[in-house]
């Protein structure tokens, strides 16, 4: 592959996929210069927090993994050194979740990464665009078979349907119930607290996702410093199951009950 500029490849594994709020656990970059040159970097990290249980499952990083390793504050500066001022990024689904995490990171340290003048090159976008992701291409995948008839309402039901039968045969580890997919919860919506996800976990504690306190402090710290705002939820239009809990945390009862190790 010929350069005309550096090509930095970056990879994160963090303690969840929120963006605002979850920490580097591991980074990995590749820094590939017009030469032919390559330079490494890799370390893990201290993330300051628990590891959820479903993040080592896919990661196979616990938490004595880590227990010894830096925080990221502290190779913050390194980092940054090592990512430079004139590499374009590359990434597999950078764009939308490690850079902006890295950034995030590297900005709470102290640091500043540039990135707006540098080409980015998702290799998932990339991906998406030249392989099709639709029904056809999962009902050929999945069944080996082609779908005909797709966009008539009928066929591409009986697609589905073939599809979920044969990824219940594939990933249900001899499961034959339907409820055995249950467990392919897609981690993107495993941490809402409320079907309209307007309250979501992380470390153990329950953060608002909208108002003037979204996603930056958790229900027990609003309480602490603003009453009259929770308060003011009660009277408005959530379900009973957002209003308990904020309840709860005005009389000082919560404490949280989201597994995170």
């Amino acid at each position: 592959m010929k350069l005309a500029r550096p090509l930095l490849i970056i990879d994160l594994e963090t303690t969840g996929i929120w963006v605002d709020k979850d920490k580097i656990i591991e980074i990995g970059m590749i820094k590939c210069l017009p030469k032919g040159v390559k330079e490494t970097y890799a370390k893990r990290v201290n993330p300051g927090i628990s590891i959820p249980s479903r993040v080592t499952e896919v990661t196979g990083i616990i938490n004595a993994d880590v227990k010894s390793a830096p925080l990221f504050k502290e190779i913050a500066p390194e980092v940054a050194e090592f990512i430079g001022d004139d590499s374009d990024l590359g990434g597999f689904n950078l764009e939308r979740f490690d850079l902006p995490l890295l950034v995030r990171e590297l900005s709470e340290a102290g640091c500043k990464l540039e990135w707006q003048h540098r080409t980015i090159y998702d290799a998932q976008k990339i991906y998406h665009v030249h392989e099709r992701r639709d029904l056809t291409a999962a009902y050929k995948f999945y069944c080996n078979k082609d779908l005909y008839a797709a966009h008539s309402a009928l066929a591409d039901t009986q697609a589905t349907l073939d599809v979920l039968e044969a990824q219940l045969k594939e990933y249900g580890q001899g499961e034959e119930h339907i409820e055995a997919l249950q467990d392919f919860d897609y981690e993107q919506n495993a941490d809402f607290f409320d079907e309209e996800k307007k309250f979501r976990w992380w470390n153990g504690e329950l953060y608002m996702l909208f108002g003037k306190y979204a996603r930056k402090e958790s229900l027990k710290e609003i309480a602490q410093k603003d009453r009259e705002y929770l308060e003011w939820i009660l009277t408005k239009d959530f379900s009973d199951k957002v209003k308990n809990v904020i309840e709860d945390v005005l009389n000082g009862k919560f404490l949280g009950d989201k597994e995170v190790s």
